[in-house]
């Protein structure tokens, strides 16, 4: 794939979690996971990731999720069809 395609998959899914509030959600969890180990000083940010992780990716919708494997899979067809060899075809 090439490096401008990644940057408008990359793109797309940004303002799709945006504009389905997935950040928020995710802002939200963040918030009540540290709020809920706040009497743990030695709580790390990796420690929040691999927490929120699992979750965040389960908050992600169906729709963006099938939405982008559409993008994509468009985008490989079309590098596909660009690899093929006029006098092969």
């Amino acid at each position: 794939m090439m490096s401008g395609d990644r940057v408008k998959i990359k793109d797309l899914l940004s303002s799709r979690l945006t504009e389905c509030g997935w950040r928020d959600e995710v802002r939200l969890l963040c918030r009540s996971i540290l709020q809920e180990k706040g009497a743990i000083s030695s709580f790390t940010v990796e420690q929040l990731v691999t927490e929120v992780t699992p979750r965040a990716r389960s908050l992600v919708p169906d729709a963006v999720k099938k939405e982008l494997l559409i993008k994509i899979r468009t985008i490989f067809d079309e590098n596909e069809a660009d690899d093929i060899d006029p006098e092969e075809a």
